[in-house]
């Protein structure tokens, strides 16, 4: 039989990683299963890690994030209305309009159909659904309410979208913004500019440092764009590599938790991300542990993600999990609190979506409070910068002007 390589939780929370001899992944899946873990990746052994793969990164997917929304609250409906797994999957085969999507979901239907799981079908569409989805319907197919699973899990990915998209829109303003001031400083530098220096030239006039620095930075940006290109090349390049030193990255998101305009809205928009996919494992039924090792994947700040699998660490020794996450000073104390209050109710998955959605809330309120200060700041930058290289040339004119009269 071929040897099988797979990754799984205990009960626990401890992340397993071994190989097993079985007749098919399924086997090996159910074995898991059968152990009390939770299966998070089961693949043969004989199969080539894959490398770097530029067609494989500009390569379009077959399901959108829009896609997979659709397909999780279509199904979850068709479920709902008592329609069997396969037959909701052959009405949805009829709705997609790219063909790569319908042989997505053709694939899916035909894995149920020898008898597979939903999950484990979702899992061989080689990392389309990720593995939180993926556990999550797994966690769903084991309490048999796999129509609940996918309702919580398209709520779920209807509010990360909201939210995700809330980030996004806010950031839309500023960075047009930016891109028509370097524009304009650009095309004032080096088609507006040259003109008055060839005036002045030919005047011989004696200009002020202002004006001189103006027509250095000009002349400069003219003759040597290429070398500010490689700089720019070179200084994205270098960040790149910053951020994927465990070490640097570490060290920049700690500062952006410390820094006064970012701190807070760091922290809640991970904590609004945090309690939200812990909310939803535990209510389909996945063991905290479990689920605080699964949603360590949501957090974008390292340190936060780093405070998590300490307060992991506490909850194994029979810690609550409000004091554990407490104890890491870093998360916001709101949070802490509700979901101390949460525990001691005996409702905590409900608790922890009260948390997402109030820190939904105070998300979308730090944007709109730190856009209505980033707008005007930036208008304001660019009056000054573009009136300062203006007045830099026009300001000889006048006093040569005033001279000959």
């Amino acid at each position: 039989m071929p040897l099988f390589r797979y990754k799984a939780l205990s009960a626990n929370g401890e992340t397993l990683d071994g190989q097993m001899e079985a007749g098919s992944v399924d086997e090996v899946i159910v074995r898991l299963q059968d152990q009390g873990h939770l299966p998070m990746e089961a693949k043969r052994s004989d199969e080539q890690v894959e490398g770097f793969d530029f067609a494989a990164l500009t390569k379009k997917r077959e399901l959108s994030n829009e896609q997979i929304l659709q397909f999780t609250q279509q199904l979850a409906t068709l479920l709902g209305a008592g329609q069997p797994l396969d037959r909701a999957l052959g009405i949805l085969l009829e709705l997609p309009e790219t063909p790569a999507a319908k042989k997505v979901l053709e694939q899916i239907r035909e894995t149920v159909r020898g008898g597979a799981p939903l999950s484990t079908a979702l899992e061989q569409q080689h990392g389309l659904f990720s593995r939180l989805y993926v556990n999550l319907v797994r966690a769903g197919e084991s309490g048999g309410g796999l129509h609940d699973a996918l309702t919580r899990l398209a709520e779920y990915l209807e509010r990360s979208r909201e939210l995700r998209s809330r980030v996004i829109n806010a950031l839309i303003y500023p960075i047009i913004l930016v891109t028509l001031v370097l524009g304009s400083v650009t095309f004032l530098l080096m088609v507006v500019v040259p003109q008055f220096e060839a005036l002045f030239s030919s005047l011989n006039a004696e200009l002020a440092w202002y004006t001189q620095t103006v027509l250095f930075i000009s002349k400069a940006l003219r003759d040597y764009w290429f070398v500010l290109l490689a700089v720019i090349a070179l200084a994205a390049i270098w960040l790149t590599k910053l951020m994927r030193d465990p070490e640097s990255r570490l060290r920049l998101d700690a500062r952006l938790l410390q820094f006064k305009f970012t701190g807070s809205l760091v922290a809640r928009l991970d904590c609004a991300r945090l309690a939200r996919t812990l909310g939803t494992l535990v209510g389909n039924g996945v063991p905290l542990l479990n689920a605080l090792t699964l949603s360590r994947n949501v957090l974008s700040n390292r340190v936060l993600a780093n405070a998590l699998e300490a307060a992991t660490s506490e909850v194994k020794t029979g810690s609550g999990l409000g004091y554990a996450l407490g104890k890491q000073k870093v998360f916001p104390r709101l949070a802490v609190q509700m979901i101390q209050v949460g525990e001691e109710s005996g409702e905590l998955d409900t608790m922890l979506i009260k948390v997402a959605d109030t820190f939904d809330i105070e998300t979308r309120n730090a944007l709109d409070r730190l856009l209505a200060l980033l707008v005007p700041a930036l208008t304001m930058l660019m009056t000054l910068v573009v009136g300062a290289i203006i007045l830099s040339v026009l300001l000889p004119i006048y006093d040569l002007t005033g001279s000959l009269g």
